[in-house]
């Protein structure tokens, strides 16, 4: 009676011990070992005869001998995951026993997440183990109502390994989008189990839209500092019901920060503040339009370049007028030079010279030329402006030279013997009718003035 109470607490205390997530149960011919430890695998319990030979084999391929002992019993060293199959025996050449070898890590700790496409998708719960599970791994996810809900649901995990992560599906009603719900993770394979952190979520909380997808960037034509981007909602979305709100930022190739402009309700937008002539990355991304939730991750860039006008591309591609070929490189072009006139004396191999003639860039002539006609223009300038002043100057010192050398005060009395004493300086006015002896009018008298007489026009007035 005290043996039979005995066992039945001995069993309690087990499940107690293992709690709610219980290790897989092994099968009575398995064996269970760790990594890197010694394993022996017995084939009888009884010696066989001296002339009975015992082999083993590992999933119907011979047991070599390399890291194992063979006899009746089957010493493995140092076992790895590789090791795990199933392992037989044979005397005389007939199958006598045979186990199921498994090498086994307990597994690591799940450290999960929780998210939801859209309204109408499931909640889907998700992690990824820095090691590959093995095939005996099992995982559960367990749900309840936080706070109100008595017994959890259990919801099995598949294993992908393409992406090589497990995933849980949690199925929500419509009417329990605002519901929280308290969620777990159970992982256990034959070497033990592990269970996860507790989580409180709910539909709303968790809801993360895929990326918009389709980025479009195209230049605005005649706008240099402007392009347009247009995308699509992610197909996992429906807008028909529910819509989203985007998010775009964009940056120059060159550059490192980006500019972000947020609220936009429609599925394009123009941007005015775009570098000329520069590439540009673009991304967008999307929230539920009542706020619930969080961004989705960021779309892949799409890349595009303002508009440029067609002239500017012409003269960037060296194409500068219809008057050269279309061949024709402007800069590149070269003017070859007679020999020696910079003094290259190099040879080649064959005695030739290949320094005998120096190539200069046109463009080189062009600012030499330039340079000549605009100090040419520039001096002449000069001269032209300072040729009045020089001419004025030189007028003045001949006036004051005349002045000087011609004066018209006398020196001396006039003598009363001079025939020039009793000539007046100037002749009486004569009637307007008066004739010369000559027979001309005016040619004897002079009028007023006296015109022959140079030095009185150069007496000062």
């Amino acid at each position: 009676m005290w043996a039979l109470r005995a066992a039945g607490l001995l069993c309690l205390l087990r499940a107690a011990a293992e709690g709610p997530c219980p290790r897989t149960a092994l099968l009575p011919d398995m064996v269970l070992s760790t990594v890197g430890a010694n394993v022996t695998l017995p084939c009888l319990q009884w010696q066989p005869e001296p002339n009975g030979t015992v082999s083993w084999k590992v999933e119907n391929k011979a047991v070599s001998s390399e890291h194992a002992v063979l006899g009746p019993s089957l010493l493995l060293r140092l076992v790895q995951y590789n090791d795990s199959g199933r392992y037989s025996c044979y005397v005389g050449g007939c199958l006598v026993h045979s186990l199921r070898l498994l090498v086994e890590e307990p597994p690591e700790p799940p450290s999960f997440s929780c998210y939801r496409r859209s309204h109408v998708k499931d909640i889907l719960c998700e992690w990824q183990p820095q090691r590959r599970p093995l095939p005996r791994t099992r995982a559960v996810l367990w749900v309840k109502k936080w706070l109100t809900g008595k017994n959890a649901t259990e919801q099995r995990c598949r294993y992908f390994p393409k992406v090589e992560k497990f995933t849980c599906r949690i199925t929500v009603p419509p009417s329990e989008d605002d519901t929280f719900l308290l969620v777990s993770v159970c992982v256990s394979n034959g070497a033990g189990s592990t269970v996860s952190k507790d989580q409180v979520i709910s539909a709303n909380r968790v809801l993360k839209p895929d990326p918009p997808v389709n980025v479009l960037v195209d230049p605005v034509k005649s706008a240099p500092q402007k392009l347009r981007v247009n995308w699509t909602y992610p197909p996992s979305w429906d807008p028909k019901f529910y819509r989203l709100h985007f998010q775009v930022r964009y940056r120059a190739e060159r550059s490192q920060s980006y500019t972000e402009i947020d609220q936009l309700r429609e599925t394009s937008l123009v941007i005015h503040d775009a570098w000329h002539g520069e590439r540009h990355m673009v991304q967008v991304r999307g929230l539920e339009e009542f706020g619930h939730g969080s961004w989705s991750e960021w779309s892949q860039e799409a890349v595009g370049t303002p508009w440029a006008d067609p002239i500017d591309l012409k003269w960037q591609t060296g194409s500068y007028s219809s008057q050269f070929p279309s061949d024709y490189d402007f800069y590149a072009d070269t003017f070859t030079l007679p020999p020696g006139l910079y003094g290259t004396e190099d040879t080649n191999e064959g005695g030739r010279g290949v320094g005998d003639h120096s190539t200069v860039p046109l463009y080189t002539f062009l600012v030499t030329g330039a340079s000549l006609f605009l100090g040419t223009g520039l001096l002449a300038g000069i001269v032209l402006r300072y040729k009045k002043k020089w001419r004025r100057g030189s007028l003045g010192q001949g006036k004051a030279r005349a002045v000087v050398q011609h004066p018209l005060v006398p020196l001396a009395p006039p003598s009363p013997t001079s025939p020039l004493s009793e000539a007046p300086l100037l002749s009486p006015p004569a009637s307007p009718g008066s004739v010369s002896s000559t027979g001309t009018p005016g040619s004897g008298d002079f009028g007023p003035f006296d015109v022959s007489n140079m030095d009185y026009l150069l007496v000062p007035q």
